[in-house]
């Protein structure tokens, strides 16, 4: 599935889901949904910088420039959620799909105004993070 059409899938059930609660509870349901993420992986290399949480993402063994794959995980039950919901969107998309996606659902989903400073800040770093393996990926 291309990512417009995903993009548009999340934006269809966040606008099913009632209010924030429900909403952060979604996120929470698609974090503990995420593969889990080897313990011996979890290195400062796959750390991403500029979250409070500590969240870990690396490419998928097997990724390459035409289908990327991430595995990633956190110590924190939203910001898992939060980047099991990017990954949602760029796991099984070329390389250069994912550097061209602006990400700015984000905000359509309302996430830029419900979320701390603080997660909001982390959750770009995520998307640096995910942008900085693709490209990696693509080279």
């Amino acid at each position: 599935m291309r990512p417009e059409e995903i993009i548009l899938n999340l934006k269809e059930d966040f606008a099913l889901l009632g209010d924030w609660e429900e909403k952060f509870s979604y996120i929470i349901d698609l974090g503990q949904r995420l593969p889990p993420f080897p313990e011996n992986e979890k290195t400062v290399d796959r750390l991403v910088n500029g979250c409070v949480s500590r969240v870990w993402i690396m490419p998928a063994a097997g990724s390459t420039p035409q289908n990327v794959q991430f595995l990633a995980d956190s110590d924190a039950l939203i910001t898992k959620g939060l980047v099991a919901l990017l990954l949602s969107v760029v796991n099984q998309q070329p390389a250069q799909t994912i550097l061209n996606l602006d990400f700015n659902f984000i905000n359509d989903l309302g996430l830029g105004h419900h979320l701390s400073p603080n997660r909001v800040n982390g959750l770009w770093s995520m998307i640096r993070k995910i942008k900085d393996l693709a490209s990696g990926l693509k080279s």
